[in-house]
Parts: structure tokens; C-alpha cells; sequence
């Protein structure tokens, strides 16, 4: 499959009940689709997938396949620490329809470069999916330098698709690009991930494009049509009107209960609560939303400000 564009990575609505919010789930893919992302990710970080339950996962991500209903592409994390987990949840997301899988290298001490082109080596093999390599080393405890991506894009053919969120970023996708383009046959696509704060950059250093779960991604689609388009100065006056919304949204620790809240003032979800031991907003922080999402003009103001 194409990969390229924006794809918005779906959280995981719940309940005041602490419950899986399926129709707010659903409300989110429909929001998502009207603000013109070319595919989604399920089951990723920012999807809480590590506060899910085995069946929740299976729930989560075969209400979102069954709603985008073959609209648009829809990619599953399988990521998982163990080389047998990791294949039985691909092979889960192959039977439930997903496109392709994203998935980091495994979590655990002392791995090294081998043990990681290994490992996609070996998911590649038990399951022929497209495979998105997550480069996340908050999450995976494991920083992959450029090299080593150029080499698994080369051995592992499904494996050519980068969501990169190893900062500097605009400076490892040059690096990265420039390694692949130095041998036939690994054309890479990379990604660029962080909320999308360094989407403009990334773009300029070749990226082909955001995966990430911002609340507005219009605003993400817009900066990458312009820039497409060859309307460099426009997509930089979209962007950097926006990227102050996009740093306060990916703030460590409380982002995706800000991400959450803006998608119920949105109207997509019916409650923004983060499952434990997530963070929660305090009221300085919600009257900080306010104001940026004012100043963004991201919203009318009156409509920013609902509780």
C-alpha cells in the first residue's frame, strides 16, 4: 500500500465509567475523516494501548476498521517485547483487516542492532504485512540511528516505512534519506511523528508526511497539501500559526489529556478522561487551553470555552 500524507493516530475514548467509549470512538474516525486524513493508526502510544486489555484491543481496533469501513487505510501497533506476542498480535491485525502494522523495537536491556533488524526480520517473515518501524526511543528504550534503519529498509522489503520521533528529526530524516538513496531498492517513506511540531521541517527534509494523533488534523493536512503544492511560504504561514496549539497539546505527561478534552470540545468524544495512572488537567492548564486555542483561532472562542 501507498503510504503518505497525514494519518491520525487514534486515541482511546472511555466512560465516566472507565469503559471503552465505542461511539465516541467512532465519532473521533468520523471528525478525523471530515477533516481530510489520508488513514489512521490504531492501538498506538497515544491510543493508551498499554492500559488495555487483550479484548479491549481486539474491540478497539475491529470497531475502527468495521466503521472506516475500507475508506481509508488503517494501520494496527503490534508492538510488544516478546517476538511471539509481537507476531500473534500482527497476525490479529492481518485477520481483523488492517493495512499494515506499526511496531517498535522491543523493550529490553542491553539490545543492540542486531537483535532489533532481527527482529522485524523476523515478524516480516511469519506475517506478510506492511510493517511501519516506529523510532520512538522514549517507549522502546532504544535510539536507532540512521544506519540501522537504512539496513532493515534494505533486508526487510515490508519494513520501508519510518514513523521517526527521534529529535532532531528533520536532521535524522536527511540522514536516514540520504543512506537509502545510496543503494537501489530501499526507498523509504518516513513519517514524522511528536504531535506534529516539527511537521514543516520534517517536510522540508524530505518526509512524506505526519503520523501523529493532534487533535486538528486539518491543520497537519493543509501544511502538507500547500507544501506539496509548492506553496512553501503559505504552508509556513499555516504552520507556524498553529504550532504553538501542537507544543501545548504534546506537553510530557499531561498531552493526551489535553488532546482529549480538546476533542470533546470538538464534540467527538462525550468524556475526556485518561485512564490511571494518567494525567489529569488542572484548572491553570484548562485556562491555558483556552487562551491558546483562542489565539490559534483554532475554534470561536465561545466554542473553546465549553466545560
Amino acid at each position: 500500500m501507498p503510504f503518505g500524507g497525514v494519518f491520525s493516530v487514534l486515541p482511546t475514548p472511555f466512560s465516566a465509567s472507565g469503559d471503552v467509549d465505542l461511539d465516541s470512538l467512532r465519532r473521533i474516525v468520523d471528525l478525523f475523516i471530515a477533516d481530510g486524513v489520508d488513514g489512521f493508526t490504531a492501538l498506538g502510544v497515544t491510543s493508551e494501548v498499554a492500559r488495555l486489555t487483550e479484548a479491549e484491543r481486539d474491540r478497539a481496533l475491529d470497531t475502527i476498521l468495521a466503521h472506516v469501513g475500507g475508506r481509508l487505510p488503517v494501520v494496527a501497533g503490534t508492538t510488544a517485547d516478546g517476538l511471539r506476542t509481537c507476531i500473534e498480535y500482527t497476525r490479529r491485525a492481518k485477520a481483523a483487516g488492517a493495512e499494515a502494522v506499526m511496531i517498535s523495537p522491543p523493550r529490553m536491556a542491553k539490545i543492540n542492532s542486531d537483535a532489533v533488524a532481527k527482529h522485524f526480520a523476523e515478524v516480516a517473515s511469519a506475517v506478510d504485512l506492511p510493517i511501519v518501524v516506529q523510532d520512538y526511543p522514549p517507549i522502546s528504550g532504544y535510539a536507532m540511528e540512521p544506519s540501522l534503519v537504512a539496513r532493515i529498509a534494505r533486508d526487510v522489503p515490508a519494513a520501508r516505512t519510518i514513523k521517526l520521533e527521534d529529535p532532531p528529526t528533520p536532521f535524522k530524516i536527511s540522514r536516514i534519506l540520504e543512506l537509502t538513496a545510496a543503494e537501489r531498492g530501499e526507498a523509504v517513506t518516513i513519517f514524522g511523528g511528536l504531535g506534529g511540531v516539527f511537521l514543516l521541517e520534517e517536510l522540508m527534509a524530505g518526509a512524506g508526511g505526519a503520523m501523529t494523533g493532534f487533535a486538528f488534523p486539518a491543520i497537519l493536512v493543509k501544511v502538507v497539501s500547500l507544501f506539496r503544492g509548492g506553496h512553501i511560504d503559505d504552508a509556513a504561514r499555516e504552520f507556524y500559526a498553529k504550532v504553538p496549539l501542537m507544543r501545548f497539546e504534546f506537553q510530557e505527561g499531561i498531552g493526551m489529556a489535553i488532546r482529549k478534552e480538546v476533542l470533546r470540545r470538538r464534540g467527538a468524544i462525550a468524556n475526556a478522561a485518561i485512564r490511571a495512572p494518567g494525567g489529569t488537567l488542572d484548572q491553570t492548564t484548562r485556562d491555558a487551553l483556552d487562551r491558546v486555542m483562542e489565539w490559534t483561532r483554532v475554534m470561536e472562542a465561545s466554542d473553546s470555552r465549553r466545560h
